[in-house]
């Protein structure tokens, strides 16, 4: 009886460290500023939240990265240089990783509309999601709210769209991501993560690639 009781409180703990886990990846907060942000960590699932394809449809990020290897990096958008730069860093060894059996993805605030500017003009041919409402960059613990100053100039000098969010003391903020790069295996897992609060220093494609062929 003792022994049946132990197993009952182990299955117990489990089922509950299970959902806590959960609770705690799929339930992220916007941080304060960049530097408070809570990353997803290797080793935890990918949060299974809605994006919008480049033609305007809502989609499963599950579904669209379809139980295949993937390269997900989150970057800020197309009207970010620093952005640009790593794009066109990335397309020079897209090749490489599909012959690494992985699939390369970004994903941005930008809207639909502006995904497709993105692609024409770097002639992209991997694919672009867009995460205007910031949803999936919270679901992973990047989203955070920019200053004041920096979300009155980018409003001002980059035309952003993006919807205002309120931060704790009730001020409406732009919500902007860390960039971020997360190798994902087909389960859904991350693997391995490469993250920096600070938005002008990106991961070398090279150590990318070499991560890659790690996994």
């Amino acid at each position: 009886m003792k022994k049946i009781i132990k197993n009952y409180v182990i299955l117990i703990s489990i089922i509950n460290f299970i959902l806590i886990s959960e609770t705690i990846a799929q339930d992220k907060s916007i941080a304060q500023s960049s530097e408070f942000i809570s990353p997803l960590l290797n080793g935890q699932s990918v949060p299974d939240v809605t994006i919008n394809t480049i033609d305007g449809q809502e989609k499963k990020l599950s579904l669209v990265l379809n139980n295949k290897k993937t390269v997900l990096f989150f970057y800020r958008g197309g009207w970010c240089p620093f952005c640009n730069t790593q794009m066109g860093q990335l397309k020079k060894v897209e090749n490489q990783l599909h012959d690494l059996g992985f699939q390369l993805i970004g994903i941005s605030t930008d809207s639909s509309d502006d995904l497709q500017k993105s692609i024409r003009k770097h002639t992209l041919t991997y694919q672009l999601v867009s995460d205007f409402y910031s949803k999936a960059s919270q679901a992973f613990g990047l989203a955070y709210f920019a200053s004041q100053k920096v979300t009155d100039r980018y409003l001002a000098s980059m035309a952003l769209s993006n919807p205002l969010q309120k931060n704790a003391q009730g001020i409406s903020r732009l919500i902007l991501p860390a960039p971020a790069i997360y190798l994902i295996d087909e389960k859904g897992l991350v693997q391995f993560n490469y993250v920096n609060p600070n938005f002008k220093v990106r991961l070398h494609e090279e150590l990318l690639l070499k991560a890659a062929e790690l996994m």
